[in-house]
């Protein structure tokens, strides 16, 4: 395997390949705050579809990621499963602790150990999973409403983490492909790529 020659080429490689998942994760997590935040009377199943599709359409962005081992998005899938099919506040309290619990702790050792584009933002990510993880079984007796209001501001925290993140992305990976087509480019000086 050929390594590319410059940092810079590794980094916009990372980011032309992460910034398409990154953004559709903090979508997901985005929507599924305003939810939380404009339902004034939520159900219990309105709590369970909201939970349930924040961690799957969650899982989905991870596993388009590739960024972390595939059992977490398979945990974080099951965890949205695990909402959807209890339709209690308990049931779905338990299947998100759980889910975000692992999906944190990951995240956390994946930014302590990993030296790419987005360590940073996993090391944040996993501290807001784990602290909304730690929150929801304090507010299972306080009903759906609470609970959604945990969540989703664990949601709309990652969410803005993870769109700006996203948006750097992107942004470095049109950067670094311009940069490269001018390198590329017949008759251009090291002057100019420099």
């Amino acid at each position: 395997m050929t390594l590319p020659t410059t940092p810079a080429k590794t980094s916009s490689a990372a980011a032309a390949g992460l910034w398409k998942p990154v953004l559709i994760r903090a979508t997901v997590a985005l929507i599924f705050g305003a939810v939380t935040i404009f339902w004034a009377s939520p159900s219990v199943q309105v709590l369970s579809w909201a939970v349930g599709l924040y961690l799957l359409g969650t899982a989905a962005a991870l596993w388009l990621s590739r960024a972390l081992p595939i059992a977490v998005p398979v945990v974080v899938a099951a965890g949205g499963a695990g909402a959807l099919a209890t339709q209690s506040d308990a049931g779905v309290a338990l299947s998100a602790m759980l889910a975000l619990l692992v999906l944190g702790l990951l995240e956390l050792v994946h930014g302590l150990r990993k030296r790419d584009a987005v360590a940073r933002d996993w090391l944040f990510s996993g501290i807001i999973s784990v602290g909304t993880a730690v929150l929801l079984p304090f507010f299972t007796s306080l009903g759906a409403h609470a609970l959604l209001g945990v969540a989703g501001g664990g949601a709309i925290l990652s969410g803005v983490l993870w769109m700006l993140s996203g948006l750097t992305l992107r942004h470095d990976a049109r950067t670094g492909a311009a940069g490269s087509a001018t390198a590329s480019a017949p008759g251009a000086s090291p002057e100019a790529v420099n």
